[in-house]
C-alpha cells in the first residue's frame, strides 16, 4: 500500500526541494497540508536554505483537494522565494497551491484547471483571486466557469506559467530560476499583489456582468456560478485579501450546501461503478478486445463504432444490403468529421480513426473478431436468428453482446449454446456521444465476459455500470412510469405543455413529451409492449401515441409531433395536437366527473417522479444494480436527471420516503395501481429509513447480481 509522505531535501545550491507523495494524484488532505507547512517553516527558518522548489511525485503535481479540507487550509506567504515544479497535472487545490509560488515552471503537456465549481464548490485556496491576476478576467472567468483546463502551452501564453522545461530538466530549471528570484535576476512576483491583468474596473466589471448572465441561463440551479462570480469582484474591488476573506466564508458556505453534497455524492459514486463484487475483486485479468463486428448501422449502431474506432478498436460494420451499409458508413463520417469540426479530436485522429473501420455483408471477418455487437431493431424473432449465426460463424472465445435497450436477454440467446458468453452492451444514443454504458449480466454470464465489457467500457471513455437482466434493465425501467405518468395527467385534464415546463423547470433539458418526440413513437409503442407484458399491474396504456401516428405525425423525425420541428428554430408547441389529445380523453374517459382534475406544479412534478422512485425501490430490491448509487449514476448519465440533485435516489432521500409512500398510497387510491408503493418503499417509510441505505439481507428475487 503506498504512503503518503511529504519530504524536503536541501541541495548543495541551497535549494530544499519539498515533495509531495500521495499516489496516484497526489491528492491534497488534511494531514499533508499540515506536514507541508511544517516543511515551509523549517525551510524559512533553516540559514542554509535560500529558496524552496514545490513539486509531486510520480510524474504529477497534484490532483486537487480532498474534499473534506476545504474548511481546514489556512493560508500564508513564505518569506523565501518558492517555484512550483508543476508536471503531468495541477488541478483544482494543485493549481491553487501553486499560483500561491512565487513562480511557476511546467513539464510540456501539463494540465492546469480549477474544476470546483462541478463539485459544488468554489477554489478556497485563493484561485479566485490569483487565477484572473494572471491570466486575466476573462480567461479566468472562462476557466473558473466550464471548468475548463488548459495545457502548460497555452499556459504559458497566457500568463500562468512563467517558463516550461522538459520533465527531465524540471527540477534543475525550477531550482534555477528560484535561485534567479534569489538573486534579483528573476522577479519576485507575489500573484495577489498583481493588477496589471484585471484591467479597467469597468472593463472587468462588464466581463463579470455578461458571466452573471451566461450563468443565470445556463446554470439557473447552481448556486457556485454565481457565488463564484461574486467573490472574483470583491477583490477586483477591494484588493486580494479582501478577496481571500470572502472566498474563505462563501467557499465553507458551499461545502455544506445541498447542492455540494448531491455533486460530491455524484462524484464519488460515479467511481464505485466500476468495482462490481465478484468480478472486479477476484484476480481476473481482462483479455485484450482489438477487433469488433457490428451489426446494423443505423443510428445505435454508427454510434458504437465511431466510438470504437475513436478508441482505436478496428470495427467491421454489417448491414442486410449495399444500400444500408454505405448509409451506416457515411453516417460514421459525419459523426467523426462533427467531432472535428468542433475541435474535439483533430483532423489527424478522425482519419486514423476512419481507417479502422472496415464494411461487410457477411459473416466472413467475424471468425477472428474479440466480440460482436448486435445493433438491430428491438425485434425478438430477428435477433434470436442473428445470435443462432453467431454462435456458428464467431470463434468460441468472441464475446456475444447485444445492444437491446429492453428485451430480456434470455429470451435473445435462448435458441443458442453460448449463454455464458451474451451479454448485454445498452449504450445511449447518441453513442458516441453519451458517457453511459449498462453492461447487462444474466445468470450465465461469466465474470470473464463482464470484466471484459467493463474494460472496453473504459477504453472508449463511458462509465460502465453493471446491472442484471430483466425487461428495461436498470435505467429504462427505472424511468417507464416517468414515460407513462404524462399520458396518465394528459388524460386527467392536465396540458401537456405545463407538464414539459414544469420538468424542464425541475432541471432536465426537456420535459418527457418533447423526449417522446425525439425517440419518434413506434420506437415508444415497442417499449411500452414490453413494459406492459413483464409488468401488467402498473403500466398505463394510452391510446395517444397510436392516435398521433394515425393523424400522421412521429416526432421530430417527420417534423410533426407534440411540438412543430422547423430547420433553424426550435421546437415550438403545436396547437394542432390537442384536439387529438381531446379524443385520447374521449376513449381513456378516466377524468372524475368527467372534469379536468385541480394538481400544482409540485404536484404534477412528483406525480411524474414518485412513481419512478417506485420502481427504482423495486430495481433495488431485486438486486438489478449493486447500489442505489449506480442508479444516481445511471439517472443523470443516461436519462439527464439534474446533477445538482444527486442523481435520482439521492433526491428521493431529500424528499423522505415516508412523503414519497404517504402520496403514492393516497393516488393509487384516486388513480389506480399505476401509483401503488411497493413494499420496499413501505417498509423504508415505516421504519423512517433512507431510500438507498443498503438492504439488511440479501435481495428476494433471482439473485440478479
Amino acid at each position: 500500500m503506498a504512503v503518503t509522505v511529504v519530504t524536503m531535501e536541501v541541495g548543495n545550491d541551497g535549494v530544499a526541494v519539498i515533495s509531495i507523495s500521495n499516489p496516484p494524484l497526489n491528492v491534497l488532505t488534511v494531514a499533508i497540508i499540515a506536514v507541508m507547512k511544517e516543511k515551509f517553516s523549517e525551510a524559512t527558518r533553516r540559514s542554509d536554505v535560500k529558496a524552496i522548489v514545490l513539486t509531486g511525485k510520480g510524474g504529477r503535481f497534484s490532483g486537487g483537494f480532498d474534499i473534506s479540507a476545504f474548511q481546514k487550509v489556512h493560508k500564508s506567504d513564505c518569506k523565501k522565494p518558492v517555484v512550483a515544479a508543476v508536471e503531468g497535472l495541477a488541478l483544482g487545490g494543485g493549481l491553487e497551491l501553486a499560483m500561491g509560488c512565487h513562480a511557476r515552471i511546467a513539464a510540456p503537456k501539463t494540465q492546469l484547471g480549477l474544476p470546483e465549481l462541478t463539485l459544488g464548490v468554489i477554489p478556497g485556496l485563493g484561485g479566485t483571486q490569483r487565477l484572473p491576476r494572471l491570466v486575466g478576467v476573462s480567461k479566468a472567468v472562462e476557466m473558473l466557469l466550464f471548468s475548463k483546463p488548459i495545457m502548460s502551452e497555452e499556459g504559458k501564453f497566457q500568463g500562468l506559467i512563467d517558463d516550461i522545461a522538459s520533465s527531465e530538466e524540471l527540477l534543475r530549471a525550477s531550482r534555477l530560476w528560484a535561485l534567479g528570484i534569489v538573486e534579483r535576476r528573476k522577479p519576485w512576483v507575489r500573484s495577489l499583489h498583481r493588477t496589471d491583468k484585471i484591467g479597467s474596473l469597468s472593463e472587468a466589471q462588464g466581463l463579470l456582468r455578461n458571466a452573471r448572465e451566461q450563468a443565470k441561463r445556463t446554470a439557473p440551479n447552481m448556486p457556485q456560478h454565481l457565488a463564484c462570480l461574486d467573490v472574483v469582484e470583491e477583490g477586483i474591488l477591494h484588493g486580494g485579501y479582501a478577496g481571500l476573506l470572502k472566498e474563505a466564508t462563501v467557499a465553507k458556505e458551499l461545502v455544506l450546501s445541498n447542492t455540494s453534497k448531491a455533486l460530491a455524492h455524484l462524484f464519488f459514486a460515479q467511481r464505485t461503478t466500476a468495482k462490481v463484487p465478484n468480478i472486479t475483486d477476484v484476480g481476473l485479468k481482462p483479455r485484450h478486445v482489438k477487433k469488433v463486428a457490428i451489426i446494423g448501422g443505423g443510428i445505435m449502431g454508427s454510434g458504437i463504432a465511431t466510438a470504437l474506432i475513436l478508441s482505436n478498436i478496428s470495427v467491421f460494420l454489417k448491414e442486410i444490403n449495399s444500400e444500408y451499409l454505405l448509409k451506416g458508413m457515411k453516417t460514421i463520417e459525419a459523426n467523426i468529421q462533427g467531432l472535428v469540426t468542433r475541435g474535439k479530436v483533430t483532423q489527424d485522429k478522425g482519419r486514423k480513426a476512419l481507417s479502422m473501420l472496415k464494411g461487410v455483408s457477411d459473416y466472413s471477418e467475424f471468425k477472428d473478431v474479440d466480440m460482436v455487437i448486435e445493433a438491430v431493431i428491438e425485434d425478438v424473432p430477428l435477433k434470436q436468428k442473428i445470435f443462432t449465426e453467431l454462435e456458428k460463424v464467431c470463434s468460441s472465445c468472441c464475446i456475444l453482446a447485444t445492444n437491446t435497450s429492453t428485451i430480456d436477454l434470455n429470451v435473445i440467446g435462448e435458441k443458442t449454446n453460448s449463454q455464458a458468453r451474451i451479454i448485454g452492451a445498452h449504450f445511449f444514443s447518441p453513442a458516441h456521444v453519451m458517457p453511459l454504458l449498462e453492461i447487462v449480466r444474466t445468470e450465465k454470464t461469466s465474470p470473464q465476459v463482464i470484466l471484459d465489457l467493463l474494460t472496453v467500457g473504459k477504453i472508449i471513455k463511458k462509465v460502465p455500470i453493471v446491472v442484471g437482466n430483466c425487461t428495461g434493465f436498470a435505467v429504462n425501467r427505472t424511468f417507464f412510469p416517468y414515460m407513462q405518468g404524462p399520458h396518465l395527467l394528459v388524460n386527467l385534464g392536465v396540458d401537456l405543455f405545463r407538464i414539459d415546463r414544469v420538468i424542464r423547470n425541475f432541471g432536465l433539458p426537456i420535459g418527457p413529451f418533447q423526449l417522446q418526440d425525439l425517440g419518434g413513437y413506434r420506437l415508444g409503442l415497442a417499449a411500452g409492449k414490453e413494459f406492459a407484458n413483464a409488468f401488467p399491474d402498473r403500466t398505463f396504456r394510452s391510446p395517444l401515441t397510436e392516435l398521433l401516428l394515425k393523424n400522421g405525425r412521429n416526432g421530430k423525425s417527420n417534423g410533426k409531433g407534440f411540438y412543430i420541428y422547423e430547420k433553424g428554430s426550435r421546437p415550438k408547441p403545436d396547437p394542432s395536437v390537442l384536439p387529438i389529445i381531446e379524443e385520447s380523453r374521449q376513449l381513456m374517459n378516466i377524468m372524475p366527473g368527467g372534469k379536468p382534475i385541480s394538481v400544482t406544479d409540485k404536484e404534477i412534478l412528483e406525480m411524474l417522479l414518485f412513481p419512478a422512485v417506485n420502481e427504482a425501490c423495486l430495481v433495488l430490491d431485486e438486486g438489478v444494480v449493486a447500489r442505489a448509487s449506480d442508479l444516481d449514476v445511471a439517472s443523470v448519465l443516461g436519462m439527464s436527471f439534474p446533477s445538482y440533485r444527486g442523481g435520482i435516489m439521492f433526491w428521493a432521500d431529500t424528499v423522505g420516503s415516508n412523503h414519497i409512500y404517504t402520496s403514492l398510497k393516497r393516488w393509487s387510491e384516486i388513480y389506480g395501481s399505476f401509483f401503488k408503493p411497493s413494499r420496499f418503499l413501505e417498509e423504508r417509510a415505516v421504519k423512517g429509513m433512507p431510500l438507498s441505505a443498503p438492504a439488511t439481507s440479501s435481495p428476494k428475487s433471482n439473485s440478479k447480481l
